[in-house]
C-alpha cells in the first residue's frame, strides 16, 4: 500500500485512557480523572435540559449550516454571522484551516511545546512544521516572527499555551502582528481564554478586519462543560469563512451539540459557577503543592505543571495506584513534569493526599 512519506510518518496523538478503562486495568476503583482538562461540575444543565428534548428528533438531520448556533454567537460577540465556522470541536477548525489554504510543502510555525495536534495535522496536509521553542515556558513570539520564510502560510498562538498555561502580552502580541506578512494567517487558539485572570492578555476576537488575518478559535469543552458533545467555532474575516465553508463537510456538527451549545451560551450563572471553582482550586491547589516542597509554575487556565524532579511517567503510575489520574509530560518534552487539572474541592485534596505519598 502506497503512502505518502509525510502521512507514513505521523506520530498518532495519544489521548488519556477513560477512568472505566483503567480501573479495569489497574484493578481500583472510585479514581478520580485530572488529566484531560475538563470541567469538574460537569455539563450546564440548561445544556442537559435541552439535549434532553430533542431526543425523540434524532432521526432527522441537524441544521448543516448551524444557523441557530452561529446567529446566536454572532450577537453574543458582536459579529457578523459570516465571520464564523462552527466545527466539531475547535480540532475541527484546525484541520479546515490546514485543507482549505495549505498547499504541499508549506510551512506553519508554531511553538515547541505545545497543542500537539498542530504538527498533527499539518504534517497530515503535506505542510512542514515549524517549531520554535518557549521561552521560559511562555510563546516566544520573537522568535516565531524570525522564522517566516516565503513558504510560511500560517503560526499558531496558542493562547494561553497548553501544556504551560501562560500567555503573551497584548503589547507582545501587537508587536508581533506588525511583522506578519499580510498574506500569512495568524491563528489564536483560544480554548481556554475564558480562565485568564491576568488583563493584559489580548483576545483574539479584537484583531477580527484589521490589516493582518488573524483568526481566533474557541470551544465549548471546557468552560461550558460539553466536551463529550465535540463543537467549538473561529471567528475571522468573512473571506475567509467563506473559503472554509467551501471545504467543510455538510452536517459536520450533531443535532446535540448544537441544541446543547445553543442552551449552554445562556447559561451565565453555570459559567461563573465554574470560573470561581477553578480560580479557588488553582489557590488551594498552589499553597498545597508548595507546602510539599515542590516547584508549580502559576497557569492562566484551569490546569498547570508540577516538577516532581524525576520522571513523570513513573509518578503517573503511582499517582494511577492510588486512583488519581494525572498526565505526564513526556510527550511535550518535559519528562520530569506531570500536569493536573481544577477538580471539585474533594478532588482537589485527594490529589494532595496521594501527592505526599509519592513524593
Amino acid at each position: 500500500m502506497k503512502v505518502p512519506e509525510y502521512v507514513a510518518g505521523l506520530k498518532p496523538y495519544v489521548s488519556g485512557k477513560p477512568i472505566e478503562e483503567l480501573e479495569r486495568e489497574y484493578g481500583i476503583t472510585g479514581a478520580i480523572k485530572l488529566a484531560s482538562n475538563e470541567n469538574p461540575i460537569g455539563p450546564s444543565p440548561k445544556a442537559v435540559e435541552a439535549i434532553m428534548s430533542v431526543l425523540g428528533n434524532l432521526h432527522r438531520y441537524p441544521d448543516a449550516a448551524n444557523h441557530r448556533l452561529g446567529t446566536r454567537l454572532a450577537a453574543k460577540l458582536q459579529v457578523s454571522v459570516d465571520q464564523i465556522v462552527i466545527g466539531n470541536g475547535s480540532n475541527e477548525i484546525i484541520e479546515l484551516l490546514v485543507r482549505t489554504f495549505l498547499r504541499e510543502g508549506d510551512e506553519v510555525i508554531m511553538p515547541d511545546p505545545s497543542f500537539l495536534m498542530y504538527e498533527i495535522l499539518v504534517q497530515a496536509g503535506g505542510g512542514r512544521p515549524v517549531k520554535v521553542a518557549l521561552k521560559e515556558r511562555v510563546i516566544d513570539l520573537e522568535g516565531m516572527a524570525r522564522s517566516v520564510t516565503p513558504k510560511t502560510r500560517m503560526i499558531f498562538v496558542n493562547n494561553p499555551n497548553n501544556p504551560t498555561g501562560t500567555i503573551v502580552s497584548k503589547d507582545d502580541f501587537e508587536s508581533f502582528l506588525q511583522e506578519v506578512p499580510p498574506e500569512v494567517i495568524v491563528v489564536m487558539d483560544e480554548a481556554y481564554i475564558e480562565f485568564v485572570r491576568d488583563k493584559t492578555c489580548p483576545i483574539g476576537l479584537d484583531y477580527l478586519g484589521g490589516e493582518k488575518i488573524v483568526v481566533s478559535l474557541r470551544t465549548f469543552s471546557k468552560t461550558y462543560g460539553l466536551a463529550g458533545l465535540r463543537i467549538g467555532y473561529g471567528l475571522m474575516d468573512a473571506a475567509v469563512a467563506d473559503l472554509m465553508h467551501r471545504v467543510r463537510q455538510p452536517f459536520n456538527t450533531n443535532l446535540l451539540a448544537q441544541v446543547g451549545a445553543l442552551a449552554a451560551l445562556d447559561d451565565e450563572a453555570f459559567l461563573k459557577k465554574t470560573l470561581a471553582l477553578v480560580h479557588s482550586g488553582l489557590d488551594f491547589l498552589y499553597g498545597e503543592v508548595a507546602k510539599v516542597g515542590l516547584r508549580y509554575f502559576p497557569t492562566q487556565t484551569n490546569f498547570f505543571l508540577i516538577d516532581m524532579e524525576r520522571d513523570a511517567s513513573v509518578v503517573f503510575e503511582e499517582m494511577l495506584r492510588l486512583g488519581v489520574i494525572v498526565r505526564p509530560m513526556t510527550a511535550y518534552g518535559y519528562p520530569n513534569y506531570i500536569r493536573i487539572n481544577v477538580g471539585l474541592p474533594e478532588d482537589n485534596q485527594r490529589f494532595i493526599e496521594a501527592l505526599k505519598q509519592v513524593v
